[in-house]
């Protein structure tokens, strides 16, 4: 059953945005004309995460080549790379004073390499102005290729997080060209490399409890040891509707197996998102 258009249950209730902290991070962003995925994606946790003094930057520019049905950010033909937009997002992080960064961004096929030597430059500009800085970076499938996966290993962020986003079967159904097992593998990649991987998906959009727990084996099997899991909630009415607004409760059991499975960290709560927390990943 469709509950999308019944009311969102008391515990989905968003805190609004606050705090000195908060102004000082959203005045950041729009001086130094940076994309974040906080705004972009209608993040749940923008509010607090700001007010903590944490952001999730997006590079590469606000317009995605890809049309996930989920997705809240434009899609459409992007604008040209700015070639300025590394020093800049690494000089913002200087001035946020961000002990810990994550970097995302949207998806570039109209680029021969897909973005990666962009994100390679973000990385190394980000780690020459920053040395202290922690980074996790939530990157796209660059189609599968090693060549532009090794750019961003070679930079050597912490953590290299690339979100399945659904279960095997809803795959097609809700992203439009990536593929379940190519996402596999370019987590199987970052694994080898001896770099710290992660991945999320999201439910209430008509996945089983078998699939999610097979989502689970699958990515510890590529060696994943992070995974977060969160509620998806429709941003617009053209997007994918919700199915089940999936309790507390099981959010919870979803921790506990995940934790039994073998996984070093599980975020899951109806809240959580790729990057929520993500100063504990680490």
């Amino acid at each position: 059953m469709n509950n999308n258009l019944q009311r969102k249950p008391d515990w989905l209730k968003i805190k609004l945005p606050k705090g000195t902290n908060y102004k000082e991070i959203k005045g950041i962003v729009a001086r130094h004309n940076l994309h974040t995925i906080c705004t972009s994606g209608k993040c749940p946790n923008m509010g607090e995460c700001w007010a903590a003094g944490t952001a999730t930057l997006m590079i590469l520019g606000e317009i995605c080549t890809r049309s996930c049905k989920f997705c809240a950010t434009q899609t459409g033909k992007p604008l040209s790379v700015d070639s300025n937009e590394p020093l800049n997002v690494a000089r913002s992080i200087q001035l946020m004073g961000l002990k810990h960064a994550v970097i995302t961004s949207v998806d570039r096929d109209d680029l021969p390499d897909k973005g990666a030597r962009h994100w390679a430059k973000t990385i190394e500009e980000i780690r020459s102005l920053n040395p202290e800085t922690t980074m996790e970076v939530l990157i796209p499938d660059f189609d599968g290729e090693p060549e532009w996966i090794q750019l961003v290993v070679v930079a050597k962020p912490n953590i290299i997080s690339h979100n399945l986003e659904t279960v095997e079967r809803l795959t097609p159904l809700i992203r439009s060209k990536a593929k379940y097992k190519t996402s596999l593998e370019v987590l199987r990649y970052i694994s080898k490399s001896g770099v710290v991987s992660k991945s999320g998906i999201m439910v209430g959009i008509g996945e089983t409890k078998e699939e999610v727990l097979k989502t689970m084996d699958d990515l510890l099997e590529v060696g994943c040891r992070i995974f977060t899991i969160g509620q998806y909630l429709q941003p617009t009415k053209s997007h994918l509707p919700v199915e089940e607004y999936i309790h507390p409760n099981l959010f919870e059991e979803y921790r506990r197996i995940g934790l039994e499975k073998g996984f070093k960290m599980v975020e899951s709560a109806p809240l959580v998102r790729s990057s929520y927390h993500a100063e504990k990943h680490v």
